[in-house]
């Protein structure tokens, strides 16, 4: 830290019942009252070097012994005024980025300049500040923190405008030419001296070093301070985005864990002026956080702009606000974690554990964002360009087509991690006893199927969320099977749904068809199924180790109880296949009863038949297989 000197003389300031004085052979005729503390002081030291001083002992009556001035209003207060004091009496002051803009302010209040004497306190105060402070990384950050005691008059004498035009223009120095000390953390000081005598130089800096530094600046003079460094142009908005993600640690948590505390507070009617206050300066210092953030992406990270949104529903900020920090995250939500998105709910309209509709919001933000262009232009404009351009139009073409696809294969790789990202999420809220079955099935439903390679996290979630509430009808646990494709599951996975008897008989049934249909097919071992699921196959006429009959084809099924097979397969060999014709249980009541074509009430609610499509092949590979018996 640099510092200046001023005067020679010893200190001779003391206290006597409660007055200050200064030694001296001459008696004080000058009695000066700094609030609430009282100075007996002299006028010959003073008033040549205190235009204000002259003009309010001009003013006001002589008494027979001292002359009394009132300062109620003094700024930097009664340790300012003594360095002023001491200043006119020729006593060591010493002077610091600590101090300078207190001692500043109170100069210019005693109007200490050189209209009144040559080499006044307030000419030296600024060559201090020019030459020293400014050019000081570490001395321009402390005195303009210092300035928020002072803010008028910091702006007034352009205090505040030149420490921020100081630490910007070293922001944006190269760090090869940057060599003075800089962290606070590490409390490493720049020893440098006015007289020009330098020691233990740092070694440079590597790219974002101001980041940490700045940190203690209070939200106003930061934000300045940003602004300033943005709009040089010159930082890259990646080191912008550190040095605010490390601003908002600092402080965002603890703003976090106050509010809460005041919120209880205000809960009990104590303190809830205290606690707005607190709640709207946490506001301003979210607002303005977001407000700096670069508007390229990439610029923050994915979990940074989550802690912003959890910090922003705690604070119950602006819906627009939330908006724009959910589309930020949306941009780069492939980059996010499980445990990011698990964001408190502090709704009280709403009794479940996480924050499930912002995650929502973010997923719907996602998709539009990622609306995979065409992998190809239509074929008669392609043609037609090459027709009429040669060599060159045929080389751009190929060159935008490769841009085309490369950017439509980036697209459909975020949707392959968000997949797994969302599949991973509906594994944590489905253990919450309060998560509606329609929040589940819209979080699941909210990515394309293609974007899930495999089915096996799908399939955990629900087998979390059927233990989690086992109130579940018929019904609702069918509407909830109805996300998992059958088709995309691992052998593991199909060996544990085979056995699994929270799930409907139905999607078993389906489990147990593909995974027969793949052990033939692959020569693999079949599904041991356990008692309870035979048991249960047998209650409905369903054996699985038999070849089924002849298919019907003139049963239909009602549309919300058919399970897509398609795209399975002709498997080359003899496969053994089920008859998915299902019954619902015999206490079904008479509403939820079908009628036949006679119109009479039919004891099933219709069984579950093949697709059109599966039929014809099973049929041509029951005949061909029929025939091959025949001659042999």
């Amino acid at each position: 830290m640099k510092f200046m000197k001023l005067g020679s003389r010893p200190d001779t300031f003391y206290t006597a019942d409660g007055v200050r004085s200064v030694s001296s052979e001459v008696s004080s005729d000058l009695i000066i009252q700094v609030k609430g503390s009282r100075y007996m002081l002299h006028k010959f030291p003073l008033l040549p070097k205190c235009l204000r001083l002259q003009r309010i002992c001009s003013e006001s009556p002589e008494t027979l012994q001292h002359q009394i001035v009132q300062l109620p209003d003094f700024p930097g207060g009664i340790d300012a005024f003594e360095l002023c004091a001491k200043f006119c009496y020729g006593i060591t002051v010493t002077l610091s980025a600590y101090n300078i803009v207190a001692a500043r302010c109170a100069a210019e209040y005693l109007q200490m300049t050189e209209d009144v004497e040559k080499g006044n306190l307030v000419c030296k105060l600024e060559v201090f500040f020019n030459s020293c402070i400014l050019h000081g990384w570490r001395d321009s950050i402390v005195t303009l923190q210092s300035t928020k005691a002072f803010p008028l008059w910091s702006e007034d004498l352009r205090i505040t405008s030149r420490c921020i035009e100081a630490i910007a223009s070293k922001v944006s120095t190269h760090p090869s030419k940057v060599s003075v000390s800089h962290s606070q953390s590490r409390r490493v000081r720049d020893d440098i001296s006015c007289n020009g005598k330098d020691s233990d130089r740092q070694k440079p800096m590597k790219k974002g070093w101001w980041g940490e530094d700045i940190t203690e600046l209070d939200i106003d003079l930061y934000w300045r301070t940003m602004i300033a460094v943005k709009s040089d142009g010159k930082m890259p908005s990646n080191l912008v985005g550190e040095a605010l993600q490390i601003y908002a640690s600092r402080w965002l948590p603890y703003i976090s864990r106050k509010v809460k505390a005041n919120k209880e507070a205000a809960a009990s009617d104590s303190d809830s002026d205290s606690a707005t206050e607190v709640t709207s300066k946490s506001r301003l210092l979210l607002e303005s956080i977001v407000s700096l953030l670069p508007s390229e992406k990439g610029s923050a990270s994915c979990s940074f702009l989550l802690k912003l949104l959890k910090a922003a529903i705690i604070l119950d900020v602006s819906s627009s606000l939330k908006m724009e920090l959910a589309r930020r995250v949306a941009l780069q939500l492939e980059e996010a974690r499980v445990s990011d998105l698990l964001i408190p709910s502090l709704s009280n309209s709403s009794t479940t554990l996480y924050d499930v509709d912002i995650v929502l919001t973010i997923l719907e933000q996602f998709m539009s964002q990622r609306q995979s262009p065409p992998t190809s232009p239509p074929r008669s404009k392609l043609v037609s360009e090459r027709r009429r351009r040669r060599s060159r139009s045929a080389e751009n073409i190929d060159f935008k087509l490769q841009e085309s696809r490369r950017s439509s294969s980036a697209s459909h790789s975020s949707k392959l991690k968000v997949a797994k990202l969302v599949d991973g999420y509906l594994q944590e809220i489905a253990r919450d006893k309060n998560l509606p079955l329609s929040k589940f099935i819209a979080v699941a439903e909210t990515i394309p199927s293609f974007s899930r390679l495999v089915h096996d996290d799908v399939y955990r979630a629900i087998d979390i969320y059927l233990k989690a509430h086992p109130d579940l009808n018929k019904g609702e646990r069918k509407k909830l099977c109805r996300v998992l494709d059958c088709k995309k599951l691992s052998v593991e996975a199909c060996m544990h749904a085979a056995q699994n008897e929270k799930l409907p008989l139905r999607v078993v049934v389906q489990v147990l068809f593909f995974d027969q249909a793949r052990a033939a097919t692959t020569g693999g071992k079949l599904t041991e199924l356990s008692g309870n699921i035979k048991a249960l196959l047998a209650a409905h006429n369903i054996d699985p180790s038999k070849p089924p009959g002849p298919l019907s084809t003139t049963t239909s099924i009602p549309a919300d109880d058919q399970w897509s097979i398609s795209g399975l397969k002709s498997p080359k060999s003899r496969m053994s296949t089920l008859r998915m014709k299902l019954a619902e249980d015999d206490n079904l009541n008479e509403n939820d009863m079908n009628t036949d074509t006679t119109g009479r009430p039919s004891k099933f609610k219709g069984f579950c038949a093949l697709p059109t499509g599966p039929k014809k092949m099973f049929s041509k590979l029951m005949s061909i297989n029929r025939n091959g018996n025949e001659k042999s």
